[in-house]
């Protein structure tokens, strides 16, 4: 009997034992980590356009719209090209007059004449009747009907009108001469340019919106601070309940939410009347003896805007103070603390984010407040989003909207900056 030797193990193959190149291994780990990319990307396109839609887009139009100022610049080109090396001393240059007449020849074939007269009556009160005048006497003609000379247009423009023979006329359309300026800006600030570029403060007559800004400052501070006091120890009073009485609490805070704004100031137009409910229960309780003026002055828009920001304020402070744990007041008291002591060395500094966030939330929110103040208020006490709207809608001055609300945006930002900083102050102390 033949007894076979076993066979010996075949060898492996230089296949099976070879290892994936490292190049591949990249390659692969690259295409993961795209799809990865590609599917969050996909994920957020949405609403990343949405954002950009209504957010980003609106913003940077906002703020090129406050530094525009297109209106001489393409209106008169021509003019202000030669006066470009003008040293906006001296009598402008002959061919400065021609190049006008020229440009207001076909602004008036344009309908452009009335947006330009605005523009420069602005800076120059009664320059709109002028260059209407001046735009329907063109083209200019000598005795036989012929068209004038280069050289005779500028003696025709100041028998005219004299008014072309003034430097101011000319130093108005030699410094807005650039498409992008910053007039706007500096009118919203009560600032001014003269004829050389120099800023300087206008004219006390013309000086109305550092008041305005301060007026909305004080007007949004206060509101804080009145959000701040009632809301605090409500928040802190819910943080105490059990968390089904907390929400059930908690959905009376909110319930100024489901109601739209225009209505809760109806409903306190009726209440801080003269006849309304406040009134009758202050004299009826002998606090009182006449009515009490609480609508249209600085008092109504305080308790209205309180009213309507109070939950703004309450639900950050909720958050934290739920955070809190108890046994932290209870370890200071046992240790000897007095109770008031504890809350207010223990319990309170550890509330600063929400008193931080919510302040921040109500003061930003508050600087934007056009309808409380525009019934509830007198003239005295309308904020700069009032005159938004007043430029938007009955002036038509896009310019001085933008350049209002983008101090207020660009306020809103130095805000947040400093609440970042002082956010991060804490942290690394705590």
């Amino acid at each position: 009997m033949t007894v076979l030797a076993p066979s010996a193990p075949s060898a492996p193959t230089s296949a099976s034992l070879a290892e994936p190149p490292l190049s591949h291994l990249k390659r692969d780990l690259h295409k993961a980590l795209l799809r990865k990319r590609i599917t969050a990307l996909t994920l957020i396109a949405p609403l990343a356009i949405f954002l950009l839609v209504t957010f980003v887009v609106p913003i940077a139009v906002l703020l090129t719209r406050a530094v525009a100022n297109p209106e001489i610049a393409s209106t008169l080109p021509h003019t202000v090209a030669a006066l470009a090396g003008w040293d906006r001393k001296s009598a402008p240059p002959e061919r400065a007059y021609a190049a006008l007449a020229d440009d207001l020849a076909k602004a008036a074939a344009d309908n452009t004449t009335g947006t330009l007269a605005r523009r420069i009556n602005a800076e120059l009160p009664g320059a709109r009747s002028v260059i209407l005048k001046t735009a329907r006497a063109l083209p200019l003609k000598d005795a036989e009907g012929k068209p004038l000379p280069a050289a005779a247009i500028q003696p025709a423009l100041i028998a005219l009108d004299e008014q072309w023979g003034q430097l101011a006329t000319w130093q108005v359309i030699a410094k807005n001469g650039a498409r992008y300026s910053p007039y706007y800006v500096l009118a919203a600030l009560d600032l001014k340019q003269d004829a050389f570029g120099q800023v300087h403060n206008a004219d006390e007559s013309e000086s109305a919106f550092r008041k305005i800004f301060g007026r909305t400052f004080l007007i949004s501070l206060v509101v804080t601070l009145c959000t701040l006091v009632i809301g605090y120890p409500l928040a802190y009073w819910l943080s105490t309940m059990s968390e089904r009485r907390a929400n059930l609490f908690m959905i009376l805070v909110l319930i100024p939410f489901w109601t739209s704004i225009l209505v809760r100031v109806a409903a306190w137009i009726v209440l801080l009347q003269s006849e309304g409910l406040v009134n009758k229960a202050l004299m009826a309780l002998g606090v009182t003896q006449a009515p009490l003026e609480l609508l249209f002055n600085r008092i109504g828009v305080y308790i209205s805007m309180t009213h309507i920001l109070l939950p703004f304020m309450i639900l950050p402070l909720y958050s934290v103070m739920k955070s809190i744990p108890p046994t932290y007041m209870r370890a200071a008291i046992s240790l000897g603390s007095h109770p008031f002591a504890a809350f207010w060395r223990v319990y309170v500094p550890q509330t600063y984010p929400g008193v931080g966030a919510g302040g921040l939330l109500v003061f930003i929110l508050a600087l934007g407040y056009y309808i409380t103040p525009a019934l509830l208020g007198g003239p005295n006490e309308q904020m700069v989003s009032y005159y938004v709207a007043y430029f938007t809608n009955l002036t038509i001055n896009w310019g001085m909207a933008c350049a209002l609300g983008a101090l207020l945006f660009a306020a809103t930002l130095v805000l947040y900056a400093i609440y970042r900083r002082f956010a991060k102050i804490d942290v690394s102390m705590g």
